[in-house]
This record gives structure tokens, C-alpha cells and sequence, in this order.
């Protein structure tokens, strides 16, 4: 039971809820970008959370099914056909044996997402399926994917057939604007930075500019001041220098005073660049879609508030996962 890739799109790539344990060892945690629609397209099939699924970035792909099975095509907003009739996202459907499914431009976001009942049966590496760029890995783990690849399907689940046309509770969907507000935890080296330069990262619009990928998001539009003190020994003249430290995914990095740098999914290891906080984690999802000359500002939140808006987008998830299964 395979799945063909006959238009692979821009840069279509196999994910999963991503790999951890590595990354004090250079190894990025990678996964999907947007986790939570990711996350959603499993629960509306019934898969467990963690199966893999094709991410699709700007344009989707085009791919032959060669056997019976259910999916759902979930992320931003596309044009999606099955066999030239057009079909709506966020809603399960049925495949037979030589349907083609077509999954046009991405609008609104950057990433939509491709997911079958029972996932890819793609190799892992160190417990996970999802291509990793940077870390080279061989076969499909290490690139995206290209025409003609033939990817391993597991068998779809039972009563998946049950799932199709079920639908997504309202409040579930995820929003995808060019405006964002993005909640950051303050710390790691913000002492560095002068009470000008917090006010500078909170009170002022940052753009989201074109340099901006799965590994890191450059912004600029706002600025903050360093404090005019010496840097510590060895870490070099800067008043932005620090001795080098491990940068959280996530982490709001400012190389210089003008610029922002946020690790996402992709990102590796560390530096010695002032680091003023950390994005939490519902907001790297919603970070992820935003397309460039996209507008943020950012909110401090403390760790508390942090898990409890996880804690939140947890029930929403865990809501959607009792509404789907009812039969």
C-alpha cells in the first residue's frame, strides 16, 4: 500500500510530532511547523497523535493513492480536488485504489498538511519520521520529497470509514492572520538589554521579513537597546555579546539592535548572541503560518500563564478527539 508523488509542490517533506533527546547533540527537534493542525488531522481520523504526515509549504502536492483508504487534508487554506472534484479541507474523506488528489496554492499561511488513516510507513531515525534538512539524514529523511518517490502507507485503522465527512467543532479551527500577537516568557539573558530596549521589543510592530524558514523567523521594524556594559570575558566587543548558551526553540535571539531572530522547529544548537525570552509553545504554531511582511507584537507572559494556555489548547484538542469519535 504505497502513496505516489506525481507534483511534489515547493518543498514537501515527511513530519510528525518530531524527535527529541538530540538536541544537546546538534540534532534539531524538527516535526510539523504548525503542530496543531498537524495534531488535529490524526485526531479527525482517529490516528494516535504522533502519526506521520506530508507537510506542504506554499504549493501543494499532487499524489496517487493505490489503495483504499481515508484522509484529510488540514493547515491553511488550499484548493484541494480529488480526481478533479474539489473537496473540502478539514473534513475526512475516502480514497479508492488510483484517485489523484491535487492540493493547489497555500493561502492565508505556509503549511498544509496531508495526513491517512494508519500514517506513513516511512523509515525512522532516533524515533522519529520527520526530515530534518540540516541534519542530512539519508533517503526521504534527509530531503523533500520528489516525483515519482513511493511512500509506504500502514493499513488504515478500523472504522476509519466511520470518520469521513465529520467535521471540525468551530471553536477548534485555527485563525491564520497577517497581524499576529505572540506571547513570549522574558529570561535567559534579557539582563543585557536596557529598559529602553524592552519597551522597544514589546511596544513596537515587528515585520516578518523574507529570510524566514523552518529554522529560524527574522523580524525587524522595532529595536532594542542593549545595555552599554561590558560583555563578559570571552565572549567578544559587542555590547550584544554573551558567553555562548543553548537556544531553546522558540528562543527570541537579537543578533543586533535592529533585528529579531526566533529558532522554530528546525533550529540547532546555540551561540553567543542575547537572548531576551522564549515563545511559548501554541504561539510557535501560529508564528509558523505567518507569511512574510506579516505583523507581530509581543506580550510577556510569565511561565504560569504559559502552561496554562497549553493546558487550554490541550482540552480544545482533547474536545475535538470526544466529538469526532462519537459514533
Amino acid at each position: 500500500m504505497v502513496l505516489r508523488i506525481v507534483e511534489p509542490g515547493i518543498r514537501t517533506t515527511i513530519q510528525d510530532m518530531g524527535r527529541f533527546g538530540y538536541y544537546h547533540m546538534g540534532v534539531p527537534p524538527s516535526g510539523a511547523a504548525d503542530k496543531y493542525s498537524y495534531l488535529l488531522g490524526n485526531i479527525m481520523l482517529g490516528n494516535p497523535r504522533h502519526f506521520a504526515a506530508l507537510e506542504m509549504m506554499i504549493k501543494g502536492a499532487i499524489v496517487e493513492f493505490k489503495k483504499k483508504t481515508v484522509a484529510i487534508v488540514t493547515g491553511a487554506s488550499a484548493e484541494v480536488r480529488l480526481n478533479e472534484e474539489l473537496i473540502p479541507v478539514w473534513e475526512p474523506f475516502l480514497v479508492q485504489p488510483g484517485d489523484v488528489l491535487s492540493i493547489g496554492a497555500i493561502h492565508g499561511g505556509v503549511f498544509a498538511y496531508l495526513s491517512v488513516s494508519g500514517g506513513l510507513a516511512t523509515p525512522e531515525m532516533l524515533g522519529s519520521r520527520s526530515v530534518c534538512l540540516a541534519s542530512e539524514f539519508s533517503g526521504v529523511l534527509g530531503r523533500p520529497l520528489l516525483k515519482g518517490d513511493l511512500l509506504p502507507l500502514n493499513e488504515p485503522l478500523p472504522g476509519a470509514i466511520r470518520q469521513v465527512g465529520k467535521t471540525l467543532p468551530v471553536e477548534a479551527l485555527p485563525s491564520f492572520s497577517k497581524e499576529l500577537d505572540i506571547r513570549l516568557v522574558m529570561g535567559l539573558t534579557c539582563d543585557r538589554v536596557s529598559d529602553e530596549g524592552l519597551v522597544g521589543l514589546l511596544n513596537r510592530e515587528w515585520v516578518i521579513q523574507t529570510e524566514s524558514n523552518r529554522v529560524a523567523y527574522r523580524l525587524h521594524g522595532g529595536r532594542v537597546n542593549y545595555k552599554e556594559e561590558e560583555p563578559p570575558f570571552g565572549s567578544g566587543n559587542s555590547f550584544g555579546n554573551i558567553v555562548d548558551i543553548p537556544y531553546p526553540i522558540g528562543g527570541v535571539i537579537v543578533p543586533n539592535e535592529e533585528e529579531l531572530i526566533i529558532l522554530m522547529t528546525d533550529g540547532t544548537g546555540g551561540g553567543g548572541y542575547v537572548t531576551i525570552g522564549t515563545v511559548i509553545r501554541p504561539d510557535l504554531n501560529v508564528l509558523a503560518q505567518a507569511r512574510p511582511q506579516s505583523k507581530v507584537r509581543f506580550h510577556a507572559v510569565t511561565i504560569d500563564q504559559a502552561f496554562q494556555m497549553r493546558r487550554e489548547i490541550e482540552q480544545k484538542v482533547e474536545k475535538v478527539k470526544e466529538a469526532v469519535q462519537q459514533v
